[in-house]
């Protein structure tokens, strides 16, 4: 490896000069603006597609076909902006899968990132592959891999081209019990090689690199270096672009990370009934009250089947939507552990300067040689 330089990251046909992914954040935080941003640095944008629609004036009344309009135009903005790799977020289990699919297989976005689910039902590979679109599920566990790669192996005779592990260290939607959280047999350093392991017999079979990408509260390049000597060949970063010039959001939801202390990172029950952790704000204690919240009460649709608003008192994809406006009464930010670190808002550029500095300082350090 050249030493001067972070490696590429090379995910079936496409290659990134960094290999550093910015994650998919939804509900408007990461579109086109951010995702744009990253790749032009030569790392990998993602614009996420749940309730991206909530950026159109009639979501309410048109949700998916919001959805679908809002998509297509953030993938064309990107692609005006940059000529360097921009992937989709995806959520399997979003009711408007297929219609977002669509707009993936005509825009052609060079990867696509699946996570919610497991993408085994309703996945268009045949069609993916005719348009050069990469496929990258999102994992918690080596299990999850083996599921995925078995079912793909004799359904359509061929892998994904790479695999996002997500530690319980992330922020949002967190794949893992919230009694596991703590547990440190989840450990992001102990899951990723064990996914690695369970990869080698694909690999070894289709003869191709799988990549294995490591998320989850990672925060610098020393972060990044620990999860390279431990296998990885690249790292996906949400949290750390929300403080960004480029970040979609509205300046008040990128100060809740800089204003935020270590205590105040959260893990809430999210009404799709699984762990979430975000920024503890008044919303989320009148949440945790009771109290009604008038303006978020309401399900705009069923975008996701299992969703229990009526138990939770309140749609997320609202009170999302309102943080990322600024309306912080209303709603409140997703935020991975390490959120509280954020200290300024800075550019895209600055930041994986940052991070590529870091990394290449803990390779003059290192008192091993990095594979």
């Amino acid at each position: 490896m050249n030493l001067l330089n972070m490696p590429e990251l090379r995910i079936g046909s496409k290659c990134a000069k960094k290999p550093i992914i910015q994650g998919g954040m939804g509900v408007g935080i990461s579109l086109a603006g951010l995702a744009s941003a990253v790749a032009a640095e030569g790392g990998i944008g993602i614009i996420a597609a749940n309730a991206i629609g909530m950026i159109e004036p009639d979501y309410f009344q048109n949700s998916i076909a919001a959805n679908v309009r809002a998509l297509r135009r953030e993938l064309r903005k990107a692609r005006e902006a940059t000529t360097g790799i921009i992937g989709v977020n995806l959520m399997i289990a979003a009711n408007d899968f297929s219609p977002l699919m669509e707009v993936i297989l005509e825009e052609k976005p060079d990867i696509v990132f699946m996570g919610a689910g497991l993408p085994i039902k309703g996945v268009p590979v045949k069609e993916l592959r005719a348009s050069d679109i990469m496929i990258v599920p999102i994992v918690s566990s080596e299990r999850a891999v083996k599921l995925i790669f078995k079912s793909w192996q004799k359904k359509f005779e061929d892998i994904p081209d790479a695999v996002v592990v997500e530690g319980p260290e992330a922020g949002g939607h967190l794949g893992f019990k919230k009694s596991d959280l703590e547990n440190p047999d989840y450990r992001l350093e102990l899951i990723l090689p064990r996914v690695i392991e369970t990869l080698k017999p694909f690999e070894d079979k289709y003869h191709r690199t799988i990549p294995v990408i490591a998320a989850g509260g990672i925060f610098s390049g020393a972060d990044i270096f620990k999860f390279f000597n431990l296998g990885a060949s690249g790292v996906q970063l949400g949290s750390r672009f929300v403080t960004t010039n480029e970040c979609d959001a509205d300046l008040k939801f990128k100060e809740t990370y800089i204003n935020a202390s270590q205590d105040d990172i959260v893990i809430i029950e999210s009404p799709l009934g699984m762990p979430g952790r975000a920024i503890n704000n008044k919303f989320i204690e009148n949440i945790n009250n009771k109290v009604t919240i008038p303006a978020v009460s309401k399900c705009p649709w069923k975008c996701i089947e299992f969703c229990k608003v009526e138990k939770a008192g309140y749609c997320i994809s609202i009170a999302l939507n309102n943080a990322r406006m600024g309306r912080l009464d209303e709603g409140y930010a997703f935020a991975g552990s390490n959120a509280y670190k954020s200290t300024e808002i800075t550019s895209v550029h600055s930041l994986i300067e940052q991070l590529e500095n870091e990394f290449l300082l803990e390779i003059k350090n290192a008192p091993i040689v990095l594979k």
